[in-house]
């Protein structure tokens, strides 16, 4: 998944206004709904909706606007350190980090600690379709589940947030290039063959480690469907971003 990041990535970085380049928060939390699914970064200065967000970067997470919210009346729960237990037994674990999707809000993986983590190393990942409810104080989970669990690097090694940095710059390169030759209805060989030539295209310039490219490459081939989808989504994205903050301007729909 292309957007896919890791809540530990994402705390800490600055909150800037991407149309004016102003630095206007900083996020400190990540929110989650009582559908457990991420849906505002806070900060001392105020809560930014997950609509709101344009990019998130190594090094500041860039939005539409710079309009910030109160914390909302709806029942948001934090995610991190929350326990992990199944349904007939005592805490078994907490919640270590997470990655999450910053285009849907989805959960993509959760990384556990505690006594349920001990055999792999300390940190466990678990996934979304191994969790029974998320409740305020607790993520229930279904039986059996413990021998599904993975080891951290054997568990995210798919995810484009566990790539060097090198890498994920090279992916978002191609795939700003991409948004100009690929189309949402593109057949998946087509995009294939665009994804490669985009490559070849970096590749020329000699200006780009061989073997990050050949791994940025061979990323996009993997995940051509999360490719056209984001572009989609890019869409919807701007108009309710657009929608929420006329909203929260003038008490109006737009």
């Amino acid at each position: 998944m292309i957007s896919v990041v890791r809540r530990s990535q994402v705390v800490g970085l600055r909150a800037m206004d991407s149309s004016t380049a102003t630095n206007f928060n900083t996020v400190e939390e990540v929110w989650i709904d009582d559908a457990g699914r991420v849906t505002y970064f806070a900060g001392k200065h105020g809560y930014t909706p997950l609509e709101q967000v344009s990019v998130v970067g190594p090094d500041a997470v860039l939005t539409y606007s710079s309009v910030l919210k109160e914390p909302p009346l709806t029942n948001l729960r934090r995610l991190h350190r929350l326990s992990v237990r199944s349904p007939m037994s005592d805490a078994l674990g907490w919640v270590d980090d997470f990655l999450f999707d910053w285009e849907t809000g989805e959960i993509a993986a959760y990384i556990l600690g505690g006594d349920i983590a001990t055999p792999f190393g300390g940190r466990a990942v678990l996934f979304p379709e191994d969790v029974e409810t998320i409740e305020a104080e607790v993520i229930v989970i279904k039986e059996g589940t413990s021998k599904r669990l993975l080891s951290e690097s054997e568990g995210l090694k798919g995810f484009l947030s566990e790539k060097s940095q090198q890498v994920k710059n090279l992916v978002n390169r191609m795939s700003s290039r991409l948004k100009s030759l690929v189309s949402p209805h593109d057949n998946p060989e087509v995009v294939r063959v665009k994804i490669k030539e985009v490559r070849d295209e970096l590749e020329a310039s000699g200006q780009h480690d061989k073997n990050a490219l050949q791994q940025a490459t061979e990323f996009l081939l993997l995940e051509w469907e999360s490719f056209q989808q984001s572009l989609n989504l890019a869409g919807d994205r701007v108009r309710k971003a657009f929608d929420s903050a006329w909203k929260h301007l003038t008490g109006k729909k737009s």
